[in-house]
């Protein structure tokens, strides 16, 4: 018998698709003065450009600013929708990259050097697929 089942996915080989879940707090960022605030752009901009010419750039997006945000959450059937992610968050899911590598030190590392590290939180998950398994 066979089902579907959730696994790393391998690309050229043993490679796997990392997601880089990129956590910020967006007060701190604007009590930064302009020339940081550039000088923390600039460093992206670099770490982008270097995944772009190894080849280990997939993707990613930044996220609008959290006022835009809706939590849904469904009980009993009736859907509550709320602004704003957890008012309590200080740190906010802000944008992903999405990273191809041979390893998950190597997503680590690149993670280690996005800016947003040295002040809040990056989170390195491997992407799943699905996959047709013997059960």
């Amino acid at each position: 018998m066979t089902g579907a089942r959730w696994a790393p996915r391998t690309i050229r080989g043993t490679d796997v698709k990392y997601m880089l879940l990129i956590y910020n707090n967006p007060g701190t960022y604007e009590a930064w003065s302009q020339q940081e605030r550039e000088a923390l752009f600039g460093q992206v901009d670099q770490i982008m450009a270097e995944l772009r010419e190894s080849g280990e750039l997939v993707g990613g997006e930044a996220l609008a600013d959290v006022s835009n945000t809706k939590t849904v959450r469904v009980r009993d059937g009736v859907p509550a929708i709320t602004d704003g992610p957890f008012a309590e968050a200080k740190e906010q899911f802000a944008g992903y990259l999405t990273v191809d590598c041979e390893t998950q030190e190597r997503a680590v590392e690149i993670a280690a050097r996005w800016p947003d590290a040295q002040y809040f939180a990056m989170e390195v998950r491997p992407v799943m697929h699905t996959t047709v398994v013997e059960m």
